[in-house]
């Protein structure tokens, strides 16, 4: 499991460019302060991004949307275009909103991402992290 400072040193080896990526998901939520650890960092990308790393011969699937998903490391996977709302910076990367959170987290619609959905809004409402 990673906690925030974890992903902040994964995240800043891996040098992407900041205006390229985001952090998405339970990293967010880590970032966010929402949860205390996550399994993996997921990242939405740019398509420029994704061609650079594709040709860098990073595992790359085609999902149904026609975007791609690329496995960087064990611990990163980045999806391409994928984000909702806007990007701000913590700690100096970028992160979805947390509203962000909560629309991409709906239209994936899995329980595990409604769950985090109704922790995300306890969140907000001044409740205690998990």
């Amino acid at each position: 499991m990673l906690n925030r400072e974890e992903i902040i040193c994964l995240l800043r080896e891996s040098a992407f460019d900041t205006r390229e990526y985001w952090v998405t998901s339970g990293a967010a939520m880590v970032l966010h302060g929402i949860k205390d650890v996550t399994r993996d960092i997921d990242l939405g990308c740019t398509s420029k991004l994704a061609d650079q790393l594709e040709k860098q011969g990073h595992c790359v699937e085609i999902l149904r949307d026609g975007s791609r998903k690329i496995t960087f490391s064990e611990t990163i996977e980045l999806f391409e275009n994928w984000v909702e709302d806007t990007v701000i910076l913590l700690e100096g990367l970028p992160v979805v909103s947390v509203e962000g959170m909560i629309l991409m987290k709906e239209k994936l619609g899995r329980e595990k991402d409604l769950a985090d959905v109704r922790l995300i809004r306890a969140f907000r409402n001044g409740a205690a992290k998990q």
